[in-house]
């Protein structure tokens, strides 16, 4: 298998050992699962699949980010605590997962459930001198860490640039250096406040990752995934923080999704240019709503138009058709050897479907379920 390598910024060969395990980015549980959200859990399922194929155990933790600035901002505007907010939305997101027939997590860790270790990491960090206290909070500092930017590649004014359009506060007067992020933070008068060495306070959102990550899988994972938007500033932060705790290598494989786009701009909460799967699924078959996702490949931006779910159902009516069989397996292996090509193993479905013949299992790699 190969795979391209955002830190690396080439298509090379993923050898992991019979133990896989991977980490990605999972939700802030303030709204509803879109199809940008749908794009990025599936790419890391087929991905799965595909491993488990090969004979690969696949050890893959998706995180719920219940505690940031976006979670405590919306649950704020609409009166409610944030935890009930983010219960009843990661209620919402699993149902939707479920229908889409998404491998099961091994682990979910909500990152409330973390902060005992998160001040560990915290104090890992400070001992061994990269982070400091200023203003009730911690810091830590870029400029002890000679590879930060070593996964996005970017210079220093486009890093400023994206920290301040992420919430980074690269003015913030606490800090020695624009870039220097927090690690923990003193909680305004309404938020939630957990007491640490340093105050009391709440982490910053790139610490629960990397403590969550230390907790569930060690300190090097094999494959590091997320939407491309994460490049900058969490994952960069995260290999940064990571690796001066440990001082081990963080991951051995960074693999990033593309943006799915509505209306020329990129499908997010922010923008609210949002198409949510639990509204689809009340029109369409889930294995469509797969389907709609499976024609683009995972590293090209695309934009969603309504059009594509009659495609999808149509499509979806032409394989089932065909019945149960092996046709296109090989093929389909292939294209998802070659850098998760789901474009090229969908095409070679049609092709045998076209020539009458059942792909049922080749469709099972792409988590397609064609019988009821």
């Amino acid at each position: 298998m190969r795979l391209y390598d955002t830190a690396r910024r080439e298509t090379v060969p993923f050898r992991p050992g019979p133990v896989v395990t991977m980490y990605t980015c999972g939700i802030t549980p303030y709204d509803a699962t879109h199809m940008g959200h749908a794009a990025a859990y599936l790419t890391y399922d087929v991905l799965q699949r595909r491993l488990r194929d090969l004979g690969h155990e696949t050890r893959c933790v998706r995180n719920i980010t219940d505690v940031d600035d976006d979670m405590l901002r919306k649950a704020r505007e609409i009166g409610v605590h944030f935890l009930d907010l983010a219960a009843a939305e990661t209620a919402r997101f699993a149902d939707d997962v479920a229908a889409l027939g998404l491998l099961p997590a091994w682990s979910e860790p909500r990152a409330t459930s973390a902060i005992p270790d998160i001040r560990g990491f915290i104090g890992m960090v400070l001992d061994r001198g990269h982070a400091y206290e200023s203003g009730g909070g911690v810091y830590f500092d870029v400029s002890s860490f000679p590879r930060f930017g070593q996964v996005s590649h970017r210079s220093r004014d486009e890093m400023l640039d994206l920290a301040r359009r992420h919430g980074g506060r690269p003015d913030d007067p606490a800090k020695r250096d624009p870039l220097d992020f927090v690690l923990w933070q003193p909680s305004a008068p309404d938020e939630p406040s957990w007491e640490s060495l340093w105050g009391p306070g709440r982490p910053g959102w790139h610490i629960e990752c990397s403590a969550l990550a230390l907790r569930e899988l060690g300190t090097t994972i094999d494959l590091h995934g997320g939407g491309s938007d994460l490049v900058f500033p969490h994952h960069e932060c995260e290999a940064a923080q990571s690796e001066a705790a440990t001082g081990d290598p963080f991951v051995r494989h960074w693999m990033h999704q593309a943006m799915v786009r509505m209306d020329g701009e990129k499908m997010s909460k922010s923008l609210g240019n949002l198409v949510f799967v639990s509204d689809l699924r009340k029109e369409w078959d889930p294995m469509a709503i797969r389907l709609a996702v499976a024609v683009h490949h995972y590293r090209t931006e695309w934009d969603w138009t309504p059009d594509l779910m009659g495609e999808a159902a149509e499509r979806l009516d032409r394989w089932r058709a065909a019945g149960e069989g092996e046709a296109a397996l090989g093929d389909v292996r292939a294209c998802l050897d070659a850098d998760l090509d789901t474009p090229g193993a969908v095409a070679a479905v049609d092709a045998a479907v076209a020539a009458g013949r059942g792909a049922s299992r080749a469709a099972g790699l792409l988590g397609i379920r064609l019988t009821a």
